[in-house]
C-alpha cells in the first residue's frame, strides 16, 4: 500500500508489515496530493500540489517521467491500461498523458466549472467518468475532448465514484455533505437508474471484483463504512461509532485479490477490512 503524507511516500508491506520511506522531496515547497498505481503495480503515479506529475518505477525506485500542465493541485489521478494516465485538477481541466508519446502530447478535457475532484476510467477503458465541485458528473472518451455527457442530478461536489467489474457502462457516483446520495447510471444510455440515500457526506466507493457488491465511506457526520447489496441498494453492514474510523473516511482501495479493504481518515490511521468472499 502506498500512502502520500506531505512531501513523502511511504509503502506498507502486507507480508511483512514493514513500513518503509519510497521518496521525498525534502528540499522543495510542494506536497504530494494523489497517489495511484498502474493496473499492474509497476508504476506509481503522484500528483502534487503545484500541478506536477510524477511517475515512478517501483523495482528501480526511479522517476521516470515528470511533467507540469496544470496550473494548480492535482487532486485525483486515474490509469487506462499501464500507459495512459488522467488528472484532474483545481484548475477545472483534466489532463489525460500516453507515457509511449513525448511530454508535451497532451489531451485536454474541459467540462468543468470548479475543481475536479473524482476521477474513474471504466474497466474496458473506453470511458472516463469525473466529478467536480460544481456538483456535476462528466462521461468522456478518447474519441473526443468534449464530454459524452454531463449530469448535474447531484447537489453537491462528487469525489466518490466507482465502475462495476460486472456490468459495462454501470457507474456509481457519491455526492457530498449536501447531497449525501449515491446514485447510479447507465453510461451506453446516459440515464440515471437508481439512487439512494446514505444520510452522510459520501467520500469514497469501490465495487467488489468477487460480488455483486459495493462498499462506500462517509464523512460527516457518521464517519462510516457501508457494503451494499445490488441491484437491490440494500445495507449489508454498516461500521459506526467506536469501530469506525475517528474522521473522515476520505481514502479507500481494494486488494488485488478483491478480498479486503484498507481505509485510511483524518485520525491518522489506516483501517484493513476482509469484506468481499473470494471467487471459489
Amino acid at each position: 500500500v502506498a500512502v502520500s503524507l506531505l512531501k513523502s511516500v511511504w509503502l506498507w508491506d502486507a507480508d511483512t508489515g514493514e513500513v518503509s520511506k519510497f521518496c521525498d522531496r525534502a528540499n522543495t515547497s510542494e506536497q504530494y496530493t494523489t497517489i495511484n498505481w498502474d493496473p499492474k503495480g509497476n508504476l506509481l503515479a503522484m500528483g502534487d500540489s503545484e500541478g506536477q506529475l510524477e511517475v515512478w518505477d517501483y523495482l528501480t525506485q526511479k522517476k521516470i517521467r515528470q511533467v507540469g500542465g496544470h496550473t494548480d493541485r492535482i487532486d485525483c489521478l486515474s490509469w487506462n491500461g499501464g500507459n495512459i494516465i488522467s488528472t484532474g485538477s483545481r484548475d477545472q481541466n483534466i489532463l489525460i498523458r500516453d507515457l509511449r508519446t513525448p511530454d508535451e502530447e497532451v489531451m485536454i478535457f474541459q467540462g468543468h466549472r470548479d475543481e475536479v475532484c473524482g476521477l474513474k476510467w471504466s474497466p474496458n477503458g473506453q470511458q472516463l467518468a469525473s466529478g467536480g465541485n460544481d456538483n456535476k458528473v462528466c462521461i468522456w472518451s478518447l474519441r473526443k475532448t468534449e464530454p459524452e455527457a454531463k449530469f448535474s442530478q447531484h447537489n453537491s461536489g462528487v469525489k466518490a465514484m466507482c465502475w462495476s467489474p460486472h456490468q459495462q457502462g454501470l457507474l456509481l457516483t457519491g455526492g457530498g455533505y449536501t447531497d449525501k446520495t449515491i446514485k447510479v447510471w447507465n453510461t451506453l444510455s446516459m440515464s440515471l437508474v437508481n439512487e439512494v440515500e446514505t444520510e452522510s457526506q459520501v467520500c469514497n466507493m469501490v465495487f467488489s471484483k468477487n460480488s455483486n457488491e459495493f462498499l462506500s465511506t462517509h464523512g460527516r457526520h457518521g464517519n462510516e463504512i457501508i457494503v451494499w447489496k445490488y441491484p437491490e441498494l440494500i445495507k449489508l453492514t454498516v461500521i459506526e461509532g467506536a469501530q469506525a474510523h475517528n474522521g473522515r473516511v476520505l481514502y479507500l482501495d481494494i486488494s488485488p485479490d478483491g478480498e479486503s479493504v484498507v481505509t485510511g481518515s483524518g485520525d491518522e490511521t489506516l483501517q484493513f477490512w476482509r469484506v468481499f468472499p473470494s471467487k471459489k
